[in-house]
């Protein structure tokens, strides 16, 4: 009595891949694609570490320099000790219909984001990015949770 429901579970797949099989993959063009949709979307929860300071070994003097030219000069942006964690939860791509009939690509903004001491510890603007920071404009700590709402939608012209 055991082996039945065995055996039917085996027969229906078996069934069902020799059907998949059979119809086999073709492309699809641009019409064809367009009408394709899905039930929710693509959706994507991330967690960021950056620089834990709680790892054995972990950077104590990191940098990041955005590098810029102006009057034949360079100068550099630097953020030291960038560090903390990002939380965020159903962050979501689509594809929709403008009322004009042409496609959109629409970034739903996450519906949650946590943040626990993210932040950095120093921001100067610098002539050498290697060099000891001599002047701040500040540091940044933020810990706590929002809330948001919304798309981010780019089309093209």
């Amino acid at each position: 009595m055991g082996r039945l429901p065995l055996a039917w579970l085996g027969l229906f797949c078996l069934l069902c891949g020799g059907a998949a099989a059979g119809q086999g993959l073709r492309p699809l063009d641009d019409g064809e694609l367009s009408a394709v949709r899905g039930g929710d979307g693509v959706a994507f929860a991330a967690h960021i570490v950056i620089n834990d300071p709680t790892l054995v070994g972990a950077v104590s003097d990191s940098r990041l320099s955005l590098g810029f030219k102006g009057d034949g000069q360079s100068n550099y942006l630097v953020i030291k000790n960038l560090r903390g964690s990002v939380d965020m939860f159903a962050f979501s791509i689509g594809v929709n219909k403008k009322p004009d009939g042409g496609d959109y690509v629409a970034l739903g903004l996450p519906g949650y984001v946590k943040f626990s001491n993210f932040g950095f510890e120093s921001l100067s603007v610098q002539s050498d990015p290697l060099a000891p920071v001599a002047s701040s404009l500040g540091s940044l700590n933020i810990h706590g949770g929002m809330a948001l709402q919304g798309q981010f939608r780019l089309w093209a012209h």
